[in-house]
């Protein structure tokens, strides 16, 4: 599925699809332990965010069980593409070089990290 400019995820709803990414389907009450484990979150909160994100077609919900089991819709991928295009026209004025010096220059790269680029730099 496509992310439209109305779907995008808000930082909240990202929170749900990197643990439904890692799992590929989980229950409300799944990803609401999940999320616990790094911020205190009401399980309503999580219920009602995951029941919009069904409605955006973020998620999709398989309602023949019990409990429902959602999946995520959108693509990890494709996710990170539509965010990182808005960052490097918005905050670096189109600019990907200047990302990447950003990036490296803030982070602390491992030298495995820098390795995969390298890599894919000698590849392109």
């Amino acid at each position: 599925m496509t992310l439209i400019k109305n779907n995008k995820p808000t930082e909240g709803e990202l929170e749900i699809l990197q643990v439904l990414w890692q799992r590929q389907s989980a229950t409300v009450r799944d990803v609401h332990e999940e999320l616990l484990k790094v911020k205190n979150a009401g399980y309503t909160t999580t219920l009602k965010l995951m029941q919009i994100m069904f409605e955006k077609c973020l998620v999709t919900r398989d309602s023949t069980h019990k409990t429902h089991i959602y999946k995520p819709a959108v693509s990890k991928e494709k996710t990170q593409k539509l965010f990182l295009n808005k960052m490097i026209e918005s905050l670096f004025a189109g600019s990907s070089a200047q990302l990447v010096i950003q990036a490296l220059g803030n982070h602390k790269t491992s030298k495995e990290e820098l390795e995969e680029i390298r890599n894919y730099l000698n590849s392109i």
